[in-house]
């Protein structure tokens, strides 16, 4: 090990910046990572999406639809530091990618479309940012469109997003006018000519645009000001603010979170990317600067251990994406703490199995480097695991500590797949393992009634793309039908269950009772609540083989609840409270609590009769003025309801809740209904019924 130390070239860890790039759909985050790689000389050759030839979007079904489906890492310099990259979708099916991206990255480019502003899915992505307290700079892209309105954008950054832009670049001209911009910190114009292998020009701000600039300037200068107390007093006192004084302040607030630098340009047309490259290093963090984690370290009691992001420091490390590569596993690592060389043992914290680091590399893309080792602040791929799924915690064996996992989504649409022949079926089950352990949203489980073989995900794209890697990746010989609706039960009232187990076996020749009773209680909660399942006031105290068998009953109730209510469906939204035990010496066995607390369940199901919930959808629909009554009409009989609408330049944005069920084949309709001027976004909201709506 001692040689692949020396093998290890270390980077400053203050010159790396661990970023990613999001935005809604077609805002053109995979275009502005395109011109980061040819600007900092990673490739020599532009590669567009409407081409499918970008070079982060590398999966034949992401450069047959022009989207990006899974997110992608790359590496690549700028100056003097080093930019670690994580291109992540805009579609909402895929935002598992964008929430494990966020997990583990230091900073966020956002992208913004000048015409379409705050989108949908932009929305997803800021409030997913505010989740994980991830730093962001904006990036209002598409500035040479019809409609462009950049000022607008930054407005709805701050009315809809609760965020505080502050403007760092004005655009001289919009739309086919759009030259450059004005660089508010050196009072500077920077011009583009549009050709990619042209440089920036410096020149003097125009005099029709120097009033605005210093109007910008100044308040610019007074939020500075605000972030820090010597600035503060500078600015009190009125003596003149530098470049430097501005960076520093500006920094400050946009690493705290307080502030959102905003730029400005047009990635396709090759305008404004070497100023937002330039502005990553100076207002998104290093790993350095990272608050220490603290964790109490595994199996050693109120010990807690701090992890400092330096290479000195105990080992922690995440596992936040996997992928195959045939039937080799391949995971996404960030170190957090500590260095690692291949060969290194480590134990994967979540299972205490051992893990042996065979090869380590880092990515880009689909291509990769291999590389000796790699220290905190790294993000890496390691083939060899075997035992390691999303969201687990890799240590040294003497000091284990658990790191926060990545949330899961819970797939809302089903699909049945049927497999030519029996021996497909075998070849479909292996491919759909090796697809779930890549994406945690995708499941796969057979009806027992219908014996049918059922796909759930998060939504009709989510699927459509599983089942052209079966069919085309895997080569499974397989049809998909309909995609099916997953539904949800609950309970109307509270009702109460008894229900006891009693059996003879024979045990050694001799006959031996079995025996449990529970009698429980189930209440309705509120929507969203989820499932709670507890011990009535009293029983909490009870210890010995009493404590046993409600832990029993406990168990049998969850298991229950989660398998059908009086439908067949899962059931949310309810407590479950063990009100009593019955308990006989000798005869009471833990496994007879656990049947009879299932059967009570579902007596009290049947009794209540339960409710069924549904997916109810938030759908986001932009279009033009002579449709709206058009659409409107057509939520209505998809049995939804309009929650509000509002303008969007020459266009109307409408949010409605719609049933999940009443909206298949939805952009069909759509497209019919607007001459193909219409486009919707749509996101799981919340498990109810159509009155909820």
């Amino acid at each position: 090990m001692a040689g692949n130390k020396n093998k290890i070239k270390i980077k400053s860890r203050s010159t790396i910046r661990n970023i990613g790039i999001v935005a809604h759909i077609d805002a053109g985050k995979t275009t502005v990572t395109e011109r980061f790689l040819f600007y900092s000389g990673k490739i020599h050759k532009i590669g567009e999406v409407h081409e499918g030839s970008a070079q982060m979007d590398w999966m034949p079904q992401e450069q047959e639809r022009g989207i990006t489906i899974t997110a992608a890492a790359t590496m690549f310099p700028w100056k003097n530091y080093e930019y670690h990259l994580m291109d992540t979708p805009g579609h909402v099916d895929f935002t598992i990618e964008v929430e494990r991206s966020l997990r583990v990255i230091d900073g966020v480019v956002v992208v913004f479309c000048a015409k379409g502003g705050v989108e949908p899915q932009s929305e997803t992505v800021w409030h997913q940012a505010d989740k994980f307290g991830v730093p962001r700079i904006a990036f209002v892209n598409k500035m040479d469109r019809m409609g462009a309105d950049f000022f607008a954008v930054v407005d709805e950054m701050r009315d809809r997003l609760g965020a505080k832009p502050v403007v760092l670049q004005l655009p001289i001209g919009r739309e086919s006018d759009f030259k450059g911009v004005i660089d508010l910190v050196e009072m500077q114009a920077i011009y583009w000519s549009g050709r990619e292998e042209d440089k920036p020009e410096y020149k003097d701000i125009p005099a029709e645009l120097l009033e605005d600039a210093r109007l910008y300037r100044s308040e610019l200068i007074e939020k500075a000001a605000e972030q820090d107390d010597e600035l503060m007093e500078k600015f009190i006192e009125e003596k003149q603010f530098t470049s430097d004084d501005i960076y520093h302040g500006i920094r400050k607030g946009a690493l705290s979170g307080n502030l959102v630098p905003v730029f400005t340009g047009s990635a396709l047309k090759n305008r404004g990317i070497q100023p937002l490259l330039d502005a990553i290093y100076k207002y998104l963090p290093s790993p350095l600067e990272l608050e220490p984690i603290k964790k109490k370290l595994k199996n050693r009691k109120n010990e807690e251990i701090i992890l400092h992001p330096k290479r000195s420091a105990p080992l922690s490390m995440l596992a936040f994406k996997v992928s195959m590569d045939g039937t080799r596993k391949q995971v996404y690592f960030r170190i957090y703490s500590g260095e690692i060389f291949e060969g290194d043992k480590l134990v994967n914290v979540r299972t205490g199995k051992k893990e042996r680091l065979s090869r380590i590399f880092k990515m880009h893309a689909n291509k990769r480097e291999r590389i000796p080792g790699a220290v905190a602040g790294d993000i890496v791929m390691i083939q060899g695991m075997k035992t390691v799924i999303t969201g687990d915690t890799l240590c040294r064996k003497d000091t284990q500590v658990l790191l926060e996992p990545i949330d899961k989504y819970e797939p809302v649409i089903n699909m049945a797949v049927e497999p030519r022949n029996m021996a497909e079926k075998d070849k479909l089950e292996s491919a759909i393992k090796v697809l779930m352990e890549e994406d945690p949203t995708f499941n796969y489980y057979e009806d027992e009634e219908t014996g049918e073989s059922l796909i759930s995900g998060m939504g009709e794209l989510h699927l459509e793309v599983i089942m052209h890697r079966l069919v085309n990746d895997y080569k499974v010989e397989a049809r998909a039908g309909k995609p099916q609706v997953v539904f949800r039960e609950t309970f109307k009232g509270k009702t109460e269950a008894e229900a006891s187990f009693r059996r003879i076996i024979e045990e050694d020749g001799k006959e031996k009772e079995m025996f449990g009773k529970v009698r429980l209680e189930v209440s309705p909660l509120p929507r969203g609540k989820g499932l709670q399942i507890k011990l009535a006031p009293g029983l909490a105290e009870e210890t010995g083989d009493t404590r046993k068998f409600l832990d029993s009953a406990l168990k049998g109730a969850r298991e229950s609840a989660n398998a059908a209510g009086a439908r067949g469906y899962a059931v949310q939204d309810v407590k479950v409270t063990i009100k009593d035990i019955e308990v006989k010496n000798r005869a009471s066995t833990e496994i007879a609590y656990v049947i009879a607390a299932q059967e009570a369940f579902r007596k009290a199901a049947d009794q209540d009769g339960c409710v069924l919930l549904e997916p109810i959808m938030a759908v986001i629909i932009i279009t033009p003025e002579d449709y709206v009554g058009d659409v409107i009409g057509d939520i209505g009989q998809r049995k939804g309801r309009v929650e509000k609408m509002e303008k969007k330049g020459v266009k109307s944005s409408i949010k409605a809740y719609v049933p999940l069920r009443n909206m298949f084949g939805y952009a069909t309709e759509l497209r019919s209904k607007t001459k193909a001027s219409a486009a919707f976004t749509m996101s799981f909201e919340k498990y109810g019924t159509i009155e909820d709506i």
